[in-house]
């Protein structure tokens, strides 16, 4: 699987003398079981990219490429694009509908034609993915807890056997133990079912701890397209466009100024701990 954006712009004025773009001029590849952060500030343009992702926006200029298909070319079927690419919108809860869960998650493969048999046979498939036990069929989903709600959203979403999901925020609202549990499924799926993940987030220490590859957009504009260790090692000018690194990173700098022989490429706790006991154990022995 290959999901490309080839010079992509889009402006909401394309025949004024100036237009103003709210995307310009992107490029960029997701494969197979990559995890992707993308990130950037209220108006960066990470919003509309997502759009031109799932074939919700065509853009002014450039191409969107499904495995090498313009997928707005004039003969496309968008309908199976969006089978192959899901999306998963912030709050994913409001896209619950359905009387029990078992239902609201064949809602995808009933939509798709498939047979009664093969529906429930998928929908119970992705409800073990993520985690949901099989007592939980004829719940309603409204009795569910925040994360419990968020993890049928998704399986409604996987029931549709996705090469890529999208998660735009997918752990607003939910307190930490809840973040990380979503976060930890999603990063499960993607490593042992080889579905490629891009992770809309403006947790810093999420992209740190489960992503591999991190989308930096700034004034519809893609500014970084890196490991997040070495996009992070440029904090100071990620703070410059509304952004920042990891907390555990300016420890880690502030350790390094204070005299420590810290590694300050660090990005999450477990990282940190690591180091601060390598310090110790050195400075003992």
């Amino acid at each position: 699987m290959e999901l490309t954006l080839k010079n992509v712009s889009f402006s909401y004025n394309p025949d004024a003398k100036e237009p103003k773009y709210a995307v310009k001029d992107v490029s960029f590849t997701i494969r197979d079981g990559e995890f992707c952060a993308l990130i950037g500030h209220t108006g960066s343009g990470k919003s509309t990219l997502v759009q031109f992702l799932n074939g919700l926006m065509e853009p002014t200029s450039g191409e969107v490429l499904f495995n090498g298909e313009n997928i707005f070319g004039k003969k496309y079927p968008l309908k199976t694009l969006r089978q192959k690419v899901g999306l998963v919108f912030q709050y994913p809860e409001h896209q619950l509908f359905e009387e029990t869960i078992l239902k609201d998650i064949c809602f995808g493969p009933k939509n798709m034609g498939l047979p009664k048999e093969e529906q429930l046979t998928r929908a119970r498939h992705a409800m073990e993915l993520v985690g949901l036990p099989e007592s939980y069929e004829e719940k309603s989903p409204f009795e569910l807890s925040g994360g419990e709600k968020r993890r049928v959203a998704i399986a409604g979403v996987l029931a549709m056997s996705p090469e890529c999901l999208i998660l735009d925020e997918p752990t607003a609202g939910l307190d930490p133990a809840g973040r990380d549990d979503i976060l930890g499924t999603v990063r499960e799926l993607s490593d042992q079912e080889g579905i490629a993940v891009v992770l809309v987030s403006h947790s810093m220490e999420d992209v740190a701890v489960y992503a591999e590859r991190l989308l930096v957009m700034n004034s519809g504009t893609l500014v970084y397209d890196d490991t997040p260790r070495n996009v992070f090692r440029h904090y100071k000018e990620l703070e410059e466009i509304g952004l920042s690194a990891p907390q555990i990173t300016y420890v880690a700098h502030a350790l390094k100024e204070k005299g420590f022989d810290i590694d300050d490429s660090v990005m999450t706790i477990a990282e940190a701990k690591a180091e601060i006991l390598r310090i110790f154990r050195e400075r003992n022995s």
